[in-house]
């Protein structure tokens, strides 16, 4: 077997520190940039439940990764992870895994009222909850259900009051909610959870993506700093894909995540575990890694620990920065959904 917490390192020396695990391909909103309604209707063909990695497998996978490859940080992802049932159990198994530093969410904040004390006691640590906008109207529109922003902060706070922190996600889209980047900027300010704007991306195929409608980083904090001027601080931790800016003269801070104009490939540590039991390497990968059958015809650990080693070693995506060159020869790459891989 693998020496413990061997370093695996990729074909352009990227170390493996950061698993994702999608638990579901399923959400409570239709976000265009997603899951746009007309696509993901009523008649779309989710995953089965036999189609889903059980628990028990995803701990198992996770616990190879953790202690085989220095994986320290667990995110759950979806789809809207709160929808898959005993959510809870799974991170209360998770948490037991020795070498794990840090369970984060990422999440909708729609179901937080109702599941945050116990997600809490479980083991997770963190919730990212996604929220594009202060403006019902705008919101509504941008999640594709009318859902409220009052549901989305009294998550928030249901969060922030049972200890878990709290980061917020705002996918900024030219022409649909720039305007809200500064009282998104002025309100979590005052909230005390650090904002995170991330660049429109071009992940799957479905959300129509066009050049034309990324708002650039430079221009948010253009736009953030003629308000409320801000100063670049370093990172958190080494490949941490936010760039992080902090108000002058105060602690509160901004991150922006730039995938678009500020590609941040040569740093990234991250692998996705869909919830179907594919591994990706990429945010925008074209095929995953199939783990569901390894894992369902009696794989011992070295031999999933060999499969696993050999996926890394091989991987070379850096698609953010050949994104433009692609552009620019009109090459449109066939990209799996973020709903089915995990954001």
């Amino acid at each position: 077997m693998m020496k413990q917490s061997t370093e695996l390192l990729d074909k352009l020396n990227r170390p493996l520190r950061d698993l994702r695990i999608s638990v579901t391909d399923k959400c409570n909103f239709r976000c265009q940039y997603c899951m746009p309604a007309e696509i993901f209707g009523p008649d779309f063909p989710f995953l089965k439940r036999s189609e889903l990695l059980s628990f028990e497998e995803i701990e198992r996978l996770a616990r190879l990764f953790v202690s085989n490859f220095g994986v320290k940080k667990l995110r759950i992802t979806g789809g809207e992870p709160l929808m898959r049932k005993d959510i809870s159990y799974l991170i209360s198994k998770l948490a037991d895994i020795d070498g794990v530093e840090d369970i984060a969410m990422t999440t909708n904040g729609s179901l937080l009222t109702k599941y945050a004390n116990e997600l809490k006691s479980a083991g997770l640590r963190r919730v990212t909850i996604s929220l594009d906008s202060l403006d019902n109207n705008i919101f509504g529109m941008m999640n594709g259900r009318n859902v409220k922003v009052e549901e989305v902060l009294a998550g928030i706070d249901a969060a922030k009051d049972v200890g878990l922190g709290v980061k917020i996600n705002m996918v900024v889209q030219k022409g649909v909610n720039e305007t809200e980047i500064i009282p998104m900027a002025k309100f979590f300010r005052e909230k005390g959870h650090p904002l995170r704007f991330i660049e429109y991306m071009d992940v799957g195929n479905t959300n129509k993506w066009d050049l034309k409608e990324v708002y650039p980083k430079k221009q948010i904090l253009e736009d953030i700093h003629s308000v409320m001027p801000l100063e670049p601080i370093d990172p958190n931790y080494k490949g941490e894909v936010a760039t992080r800016f902090r108000y002058v003269g105060s602690s509160e801070e901004i991150g922006i995540i730039s995938s678009v104009t500020d590609a941040f490939c040569s740093s990234c540590n991250r692998a996705r575990l869909s919830a179907d039991g594919n591994l990706f390497t990429c945010l925008f990968a074209s095929k995953g890694y199939d783990l569901r059958e390894p894992l369902r015809t009696n794989y011992s650990d070295s031999e999933l620990i060999e499969l696993l080693s050999d996926i890394w070693f091989k991987r070379k995506d850096q698609y953010s920065v050949e994104r433009n060159t692609l552009l620019e020869k009109n090459v449109v790459k066939n990209k799996i959904e973020m709903s089915k891989m995990g954001g």
